[in-house]
């Protein structure tokens, strides 16, 4: 990026996190303002001297920016193509050309029945564009070992990192909306594996017993052995709420109407009551260490509310990446890092400590020093291919996944997820997004395309039928209760199972769904 091209993206990243006229926050509605990463005076260009902030990773953006713009390629050549047939559909050789354009831009064909008699009736256009979609994830799952290959091994928070700052798994519970699908391998650099679980939630508001049954089952298997060297390290629960700079009053949280104070404090409340809900089980002193972190999706700038000594979370008091990045420009590395550093401890001091099993550990404050200095670079990604800020600031994902992730899809606004096991206990999460796929979609006459996907364990006789079961029983219970769009032809549901031993991932399951009650 030329100096010039820079300087108007640090500057459209600076006015993403100051209010635009007429939409200023209510001092009651507003996390805390903080300044946003402006070019900082010490930067000088034309003066031998590089404005890119001296510990951005070079080679992991540029790995991370190929993988972004595959994996999105794929998914976006769906509409332009469907654009094509649509010209195309009462030519005589409309099959042959349809199915010539399928294998050359998508990498599969078209089932020959949807394109016999369009000369007749039309193409369906939205089983067209349901089957591209879910024959494009196939695709994405198939290619993410070689997709992922170059930045795996190089992002700086690995599960050895982790264990060396006391943690043994990692829980992080996002928002469920599609801005924070990025959020392992780009916003906080850390490698997606078996013991670091992600489990959205509209509003980031997790299921706290199912997350106390989790941790007691982790917990038994640090007791029995099955996670090596589990001594001395603890489970870590962390939840992650999302705001707009830009735009806070319209695109902050859905499911929390946009007030980002609303936002923190519930997500602060499921915390506190995960910590009370284990030592009340189990005894004081069970509970697993806890943070908070708020993502400004406009920038991917971080925020981290490190809890103090007791346990406690406080909404107004943070390490807020976007202003260290500021104040670390132009340093050189040794020196940013250096004052990184400082800030969090100088934080630490400001609250008294840091919740810690064994008094006196640092180990959430050095998890916390790394994640920020990760997302300079996720910062500087953002400044350097997204011209400060994100061109399309709300939603723009392609499908909704609901149960269990999608580990090979790491990548923002791909899919809206909804965690959950059936669909009476998702109905929030659901309506938040079939919401956004109304004007997404719907209401453009393009399909809602709904992937249904649990995980099983092959270890356990059975499992794999029980999963397969479980997921036709919650997608006949979704077109049942949006059976509006679904007698329309505009609701597309697949199941798929994933191994969590690794046997198979997202493996679409290709028999019909019975038609049986939920």
């Amino acid at each position: 990026m030329d100096t010039r091209k820079r300087q108007l993206a640090l500057q459209r990243a600076a006015r993403a996190t100051l209010p635009r006229h007429g939409l200023q926050m209510a001092a009651a509605q507003a996390v805390p303002a903080v300044q946003a990463p402006l070019p900082n005076p010490a930067c000088v260009p034309g003066e031998g001297r590089s404005c890119r902030h001296a510990l951005t990773d070079v080679a992991l953006n540029a790995a991370l920016y190929a993988y972004e713009q595959a994996v999105r390629g794929r998914f976006e050549s769906i509409e332009d193509v469907l654009r094509t047939l649509s010209a195309w559909q009462h030519e005589r050789d409309f099959v042959e050309r349809a199915q010539a354009l399928a294998r050359q831009r998508l990498d599969f064909e078209w089932p020959l029945a949807a394109l016999d008699s369009a000369w007749v009736a039309g193409v369906d256009m939205a089983a067209l564009h349901a089957h591209a979609m879910f024959e494009t994830i196939r695709r994405c799952v198939a290619l993410a070992p070689q997709d992922g290959a170059p930045w795996r091994a190089r992002l700086p928070v690995q599960v050895d990192t982790l264990r060396a700052c006391g943690v043994h798994t990692l829980d992080v519970s996002p928002c469920a909306d599609g801005r924070l699908q990025g959020l392992l391998p780009f916003v906080l650099r850390t490698v997606p594996a078996d013991h670091v679980v992600v489990k959205a939630y509209a509003g980031a508001l997790f299921d706290v017993e199912l997350d106390v049954q989790e941790w007691t089952q982790r917990e038994l298997e640090r007791l029995t052995g099955l996670i090596e060297g589990g001594e001395g390290l603890d489970y870590l629960k962390v939840a992650i709420y999302h705001f707009s700079s830009s735009h806070p009053q319209h695109e902050g949280c859905a499911a929390h109407g946009s007030h980002d104070a609303r936002a923190v404090a519930a997500a602060i409340e499921r915390l506190h009551a995960l910590r009370a809900a284990v030592d009340n089980t189990f005894g004081d002193g069970a509970a697993p260490l806890v943070m908070l972190i708020g993502v400004d999706t406009d920038l991917d700038a971080i925020r981290i509310h490190l809890p103090d000594p007791r346990g406690q979370l406080h909404a107004d008091r943070f390490l807020d990446a976007a202003t260290l990045y500021r104040e670390t420009l132009g340093l050189d590395a040794a020196s940013a890092r250096r004052r990184l550093h400082d800030a969090v401890a100088a934080h630490v001091r400001e609250l008294g400590g840091v919740l810690a099993r064994t008094p006196g550990a640092d180990g959430l404050a050095r998890l916390a020093a790394l994640w920020l200095e990760a997302n300079l670079s996720q910062i500087e990604y953002v400044i350097e291919h997204h011209d400060g800020r994100y061109a399309v600031i709300g939603h723009d994902e392609h499908f909704v996944c609901v149960g269990d992730a999608l580990p090979p899809l790491q990548l923002r606004n791909q899919y809206y997820h909804a965690h959950l096991d059936t669909v009476e206990e998702g109905t929030a999460d659901l309506d938040v997004g079939v919401k956004i796929f109304t004007g997404l979609n719907l209401r453009r006459g393009l399909a809602l395309p709904v992937l249904v996907h649990f995980t099983y364990s092959s270890r356990v006789p059975g499992a794999r039928e029980r999963a397969v079961a479980r997921g036709q029983r919650v997608l006949e219970a979704i077109r049942t209760r949006y059976r509006h769009w679904d007698e329309r032809g505009l609701l597309h549901g697949r199941v798929a199972v994933s191994d969590r031993h690794d046997r198979e991932t997202v493996a679409l399951v290709d028999e019909p769904v019975p038609a049986v009650g939920h």
